[in-house]
């Protein structure tokens, strides 16, 4: 059965489920900031995915950029997958702006994570409403 991965878990808030992956927000108000997980046991890697699944986490990794680059008139979306400290597949959507505390640097380390507010919250909650990812069930 998929668990999600303790440190997602701790960073993170749910906010909705697509077909294949579960959608959360990164807990650092510097930047909207949404991971998409494959929800599939012992995945580290895309090409560990099946051919289905892969086309399945591009389409949802596209939806869930095209909102949010609307919702939250982005400059740019950054969209990396790593898996340096947690292992389990999941694909960072990173909202950037040209005075953003990291522009154009990586995110990664440049600046100390901010906590969201209550307000700011949900802000960003009500947005990811209204330009809803085609394909997400939103848990907000």
């Amino acid at each position: 059965m998929f668990e999600l991965h303790p440190q997602l878990y701790k960073d993170c808030r749910p906010a909705g489920r697509f077909g294949l992956c579960r959608l959360l927000l990164m807990l650092d108000a510097n930047y909207p900031w949404f991971i998409l997980v494959p929800a599939r046991r012992e995945v580290t890697e895309i090409y560990q995915l099946t051919e289905s699944d892969q086309l399945q986490l591009a389409r949802e990794s596209a939806s869930l950029a095209s909102a949010i680059a609307r919702g939250f008139d982005a400059h740019k979306i950054n969209i990396a997958a790593l898996g340096n400290v947690v292992p389990q597949l999941h694909i960072h959507h990173i909202v950037r702006y040209r005075n953003d505390p990291s522009w154009p640097a990586p995110v990664w380390g440049k600046v100390p994570a901010l906590a969201y507010s209550d307000e700011k919250l949900a802000g960003v909650f009500a947005i990811l409403q209204r330009h809803s990812p085609d394909g997400c069930v939103l848990e907000v």
